[in-house]
């Protein structure tokens, strides 16, 4: 990063993938927050002429607010690379692995952590009839924000899918209990989100205002709130994470500790007005412009 007292930061937002909306949100709050921070923002909805875009504009540094493919798998992040402009969050391969699902789980697996059963299955079987006994879920395997989720319950025929699944899907056994989430911030895991929903939490129950409830710190036994810092901070690590990523989980409260069990980890979580991480970092302290301004400041190449 420049030296410069009020480097320029290049916002990314929008972007190509199914969660454009959501992303287009996210990069005006964290771009409004930054201005306040005193820093000099532009922000780019991120097409196909972004190399062209980050040449006219030169900015020291790019505060990656993407969700989804192409911004959060690792893409733009080889072309930040390429152009040698340091970024926030994560880098190539992390960024890879982690949208990758299956990739994700074969690495919480190596690492010890705690998982249900999944596998890749084509569409077309998946409609022909169970690839496993239900209750299970059904989601695209490199996609996030819960986009495309089907939960199959005991009983049900197997699912109609949407014509805009991918043609491979993953199928996992549900994990039933309650939703949590964690994030990491650096070396550092912040507090615990309990996630409270009137059913399913999909997409809409988490970007639309009052979609979901959130208790922050959850209230919880401190075996599970410990066990969720030092599994998220582990995930970080062994997926190679760099900046701010949430790892969340589901926790079976019947079970205790052994019901606690890892879903995925997300490398460019939500900065928006409903978004978890941001909410945890003011548990722990610090004003939204301070948690977007350590972003910035966090930012590098080779990461």
């Amino acid at each position: 990063m420049s030296s410069r007292q009020s480097p320029k930061v290049a916002v990314l937002k929008g972007g190509p993938s199914a969660e454009r909306e959501v992303s287009l949100v996210s990069g005006r709050e964290c771009a409004n927050a930054l201005r306040g921070e005193g820093y000099d923002v532009i922000e780019i909805d991120a097409g196909e002429d972004l190399c062209a875009q980050l040449t006219a504009c030169q900015p020291d540094v790019v505060f990656n607010a993407l969700h989804g493919r192409y911004g959060e798998d690792g893409c733009v992040q080889g072309i930040l690379e390429w152009m040698r402009i340091p970024y926030s969050h994560s880098g190539v391969l992390a960024s890879a692995l982690a949208m990758d699902k299956e990739k994700t789980k074969e690495i919480y697996a190596r690492a010890g952590l705690p998982i249900v059963a999944s596998v890749l299955a084509r569409c077309e079987e998946v409609e022909a009839g169970h690839v496993m006994a239900p209750p299970y879920v059904v989601k695209p395997y490199n996609e996030g924000s819960s986009v495309g989720v089907y939960l199959v319950h005991e009983g049900a025929n197997a699912p109609r899918l949407a014509a805009d699944m991918p043609p491979v899907v993953m199928v996992e056994q549900f994990a039933p209990g309650r939703e949590l989430t964690c994030s990491v911030m650096g070396d550092r895991a912040l507090c615990v989100t309990d996630i409270l929903t009137d059913g399913w939490y999909d997409y809409d129950a988490k970007y639309k205002e009052g979609g979901s409830r959130h208790v922050c710190p959850a209230e919880i036994p401190d075996e599970i709130t410990q066990a969720c810092q030092d599994y998220a901070l582990r995930a970080h690590n062994a997926l190679g994470c760099r900046g701010v990523s949430r790892t969340d989980f589901r926790w079976d409260e019947s079970r205790g500790l052994a019901g606690l069990i890892l879903l995925e980890t997300n490398t460019q979580p939500g900065m928006t007005p409903t978004s978890l991480s941001p909410e945890q970092a003011q548990k722990c302290g610090m004003t939204f412009g301070q948690f977007v301004a350590w972003m910035v400041e966090d930012a590098s190449c080779d990461r």
